[in-house]
């Protein structure tokens, strides 16, 4: 007989004022079980999490938590005395305090009102050690460590309160190949022992690796639940999320220009110290040249170089025929070029203004008027660009914060097209954005170059950088190795040759 399941959600409903985010959501996870979590932004995943979490309380529905024990899930610190723990993307650790304090951060182990920092430290040894890092140390600060690590000490803090179930929201979005391995490692040890596991995650071939069973939402409802993870087709799982067919192809890439297209963008022996070296390449005007090559090459640090974020120590970058001034931001915007940055959040976007100050910006000179600023013009000009980038909701007053990644990711692009950029630099503009958003932002993409406007990306999925450029740099260890047409490469080479130095 089968084991009976850890978690039943039955009819879940959740209503905020003017939107029904769960409209009657059911999920079941069994013991010892990776259960991916799939759907599009606003699908309904985060408000799921949080009443599972504790962190909102369903409107209607029912709750069953192992063996018919109906819980009482009135807060996160509920959930977590039930079993229940949840690792979000964003981690909710305590910068300053060390990794033992963090791990049994609410629950400190104590005796006649004093801390037993010797107790916890050996503890949280253990624990660590039980997931397979035992070189953590406890009395290091977790600001100090890496995000892999972090994450680490996230799954040992869960594990403290004796977790049967963690949630684990976007987990990969900020490791590289070698660590998303290592944390998959460590999810199978937690499965074996018994602990179940949610799974939420944007990138359909994790799904693929580490999920046993798939349950997907749309517009807050369950459109499919207990599929295989393993067999389900990809253009099965897509329809689902969309609500459409769908093929998982780039947009075409125009016929090559026998007239060659002026030069936009040319770097001759860039350098910085550490990084890269005697770095030389050129983008034509509607050309995508894409970087590929391992977290860590020096991919972004080219771009933030190029840009002016960082000064070289050699070389120079020529925009349109003019040298710019290096290490400065000022003269790279001026001169005519845009960065929609890896990290968007908190190197992109004003996350405390609208998006129509998102998008004007860079541009606000134009509407600047003896020290005043024109702002019926500013609107009307961001209502443009929101509309001409499909940016939805169609409101340019809206707070950016509470927008979908891919739609945060079009107003960094409209904030550069209202700027009229002639090149844009483009840092993994698709992570954490679902499957839709992204078609809608290769085919935008596509068709910024096909206006004239020159493009460098960069992104960690070899197959975006093959699907979506027109010509591929392959860099290691922060040297151009290969410079070639994408259509003449395969995955495969790209892997062979971005992963030969680090065989020897």
């Amino acid at each position: 007989m089968p084991e009976p399941p850890l978690l039943t959600m039955r009819a879940i409903v959740k209503e905020f004022p003017g939107v029904r985010a769960l409209d009657g959501v059911d999920l079941e996870v069994r013991p010892g079980e990776v259960h991916c979590l799939l759907g599009q932004n606003g699908a309904g995943k985060s408000t799921l999490v949080k009443v599972l979490s504790g962190a909102h309380q369903p409107d209607e529905g029912e709750i069953v938590w192992y063996e018919d024990q109906t819980p009482q899930l009135t807060s996160p610190t509920a959930a977590l005395r039930l079993g229940i723990a949840t690792i979000y993307q964003e981690l909710d650790l305590v910068g300053g305090l060390s990794v033992a304090m963090n791990i049994f951060l609410g629950h400190e182990q104590s005796a006649f009102g004093f801390t037993r920092r010797g107790e916890m430290s050996r503890a949280a040894r253990e624990l660590l050690g039980r997931l397979g890092h035992p070189e953590i140390s406890p009395a290091t600060e977790v600001d100090r460590l890496s995000a892999a690590a972090r994450q680490i000490v996230s799954m040992a803090r869960a594990l403290s309160y004796d977790a049967r179930l963690i949630v684990m929201d976007e987990p990969s979005a900020a490791l590289a190949h070698d660590e998303v391995a290592n944390l998959f490692r460590v999810i199978r040890q937690l499965t074996a022992a018994g602990v179940a596991v949610i799974y939420i995650s944007h990138r359909l071939e994790e799904i693929r690796e580490i999920g046993d069973r798939v349950t997907v939402l749309k517009d807050g409802r369950t459109v499919a639940a207990g599929l295989d993870a393993r067999t389900i087709p990809t253009k099965t799982l897509v329809a689902y999320m969309t609500g459409r067919s769908y093929e998982y192809v780039f947009p075409p890439r125009p016929e090559p220009d026998d007239g060659e297209a002026p030069e936009v963008l040319r770097v001759e022996g860039l350098a910085l110290p550490g990084i890269f070296a005697d770095l030389s390449f050129s983008v034509r005007a509607g050309e995508i040249v894409g970087l590929a090559g391992l977290v860590g090459a020096g991919r972004s640090e080219i771009l933030e170089t190029v840009y002016g974020a960082r000064r070289p120590s050699a070389g120079r970058v020529v925009l349109d025929g003019r040298t710019l001034r290096g290490g400065s931001v000022v003269a790279a915007v001026n001169a005519g070029m845009g960065l929609a940055p890896e990290e968007r959040k908190s190197q992109g976007l004003l996350l405390l203004d609208t998006v129509a100050g998102n998008v004007s910006v860079a541009s606000l000179r134009r509407y600047s008027r003896l020290g005043w600023l024109d702002r019926r013009r500013e609107m009307a000009d961001a209502r443009r660009e929101v509309r001409a980038l499909d940016i939805r909701p169609d409101d340019p007053r809206r707070p950016i914060r509470t927008l979908s990644g891919g739609n945060q990711q079009k107003t960094l692009l409209a904030r550069w097209l209202l700027k009229g950029c002639r090149l844009l630099l483009l840092d993994e503009p698709t992570r954490g954005v679902d499957v839709g958003a992204r078609a809608e932002l290769y085919a935008l993409i596509r068709k910024l170059a096909d206006s004239g406007v020159g493009i460098v990306l960069v992104s960690s999925e070899i197959p975006e950088v093959l699907g979506l450029a027109d010509r591929v740099l392959v860099i290691r260890e922060g040297r151009v190795i290969r410079d070639d047409d994408a259509r003449r490469l395969d995955e495969h080479q790209v892997l062979d040759l971005v992963m030969e130095g680090s065989r020897t």
